[in-house]
């Protein structure tokens, strides 16, 4: 195997008493190494950015975001940040725990002003929880963990209705449909735009210019097509709704900007950044798709796979790493952080067959690491 372990990481480990950070691979040997890997799996675009020590240190972009118009992926193009939308919403919330406006444990029976049943309009329908006590228990620690006991979506359903499949707060199992609620508790119980607070509190915060939680006019200029399987494109959809659990519009040097700013807790205070990557819940399912199935990995327990809020933790060899995947079938989203090294690798991409390779382009970046990539990796749209 190739370039198994970066120059510097064994050096890291050895001297991090001494608060000293391994260097960084060479830029240019990580531009030749992506775009290799690019050419073997038939990747058409592809970003990344590596932060180290909490600073932004390298950001590229391969190949194109229209292949059909020869027209090239930029650090600057607009690219879907599918369920990475997740974390920074979940680091959002936390700016209102921190004012004292939200508690992470109070109920949605106390947060909203009528129960949620009640709500019956568009995508805020939650009256097929009606007659079923349980959706009193969740919370927004609850939601952020995914442990709400939903699907993922209630499309998935045989009959697209929303029901428990087991109790709030019990196990984990992946699901947007929990981060709609929060969004509801945050528009209807504090009287917040979530668009408007995502805008001023993260995107504005971290210099992030071509990031959006609805869709942008200008943002045609420069905008990313996606590439499924078998290499089909789709055009880049407009979302003209904000979405928690997923419409956030980016770019690879905005989400660089993102990434760096949470790993150095900036707006946050220390025990908000310290809850955001706790390990909360462990994780005992074989895969993170399906979301229900009851299928055990017992090797789980080994690195100590667990819900953050908003993303998953697990044990490194280096110490505590957590990390958060966006996907749809056309899109290919990874972010890594290792938290001793102050290290993350950043990497979008507009072909969902960038997950192949990510495994060892994050080598090529981070070094061994424990991730689990089975695990992350399966059907399903997060």
């Amino acid at each position: 195997m190739y370039h198994r372990i970066i120059l510097g990481v064994l050096a890291s480990s050895l001297l991090w008493g001494c608060h000293h950070h391994a260097k960084n691979p060479d830029p240019y040997a990580i531009d030749i190494e992506a775009q290799r890997l690019m050419t073997q799996g038939d990747v058409k675009g592809l970003a990344l950015a590596i932060i180290d020590n909490g600073q932004v240190v390298h950001v590229a972009a391969y190949g194109h975001r229209n292949v059909e118009h020869d027209l090239p992926l930029t650090q600057d193009t607009v690219m879907y940040g599918a369920s990475l939308t997740k974390t920074a919403f979940a680091y959002m919330v936390l700016q209102l725990v921190d004012e004292g406006r939200l508690d992470l444990d109070a109920t949605v029976a106390e947060l909203l002003p009528k129960p949620l049943p009640a709500y019956v309009e568009g995508d805020d329908d939650f009256s097929d929880l009606a007659g079923d006590e349980r959706w009193r228990a969740l919370t927004p620690r609850i939601i952020l963990t995914h442990t709400t006991g939903f699907a993922n979506f209630r499309w998935l359903e045989p009959d697209r209705h929303l029901r428990f499949h087991h109790d709030p707060g019990s196990r984990y199992g992946y699901s947007g449909e929990g981060f709609y609620i929060l969004q509801l508790i945050l528009e209807q119980g504090l009287g917040l735009d979530v668009g408007q607070e995502m805008q001023t509190r993260v995107f504005d915060r971290f210099g992030m210019v071509n990031t959006s939680m609805t869709w942008r006019d200008d943002f045609a200029e420069n905008l990313a097509d996606g590439y499924s399987i078998d290499g089909t494109m789709e055009p880049h959809d407009d979302r003209s709704s904000v979405s928690a659990a997923g419409s956030m519009d980016t770019s690879i040097a905005d989400q660089a900007r993102l990434w760096a700013g949470i790993v150095r807790g900036e707006g946050l205070s220390k025990a908000s950044r310290s809850e955001l990557v706790r390990p909360q819940v462990p994780i005992t399912s074989a895969h993170q798709f399906p979301t229900l199935s009851s299928e055990l990995e017992p090797r789980n327990v080994e690195i100590g796979l667990a819900a953050g809020l908003g993303l998953v933790t697990f044990r490194d060899s280096s110490g505590p790493a957590w990390f958060k995947g966006g996907h749809n079938p056309w899109t290919g989203n990874m972010v890594i952080c290792l938290e001793r090294r102050i290290r993350c690798v950043v990497m979008l991409a507009n072909d969902v067959r960038a997950e192949r390779i990510y495994p060892d382009l994050a080598r090529k970046v981070l070094g061994e690491t424990r991730m689990p990539w089975s695990w992350e990796h399966n059907n399903g749209d997060d």
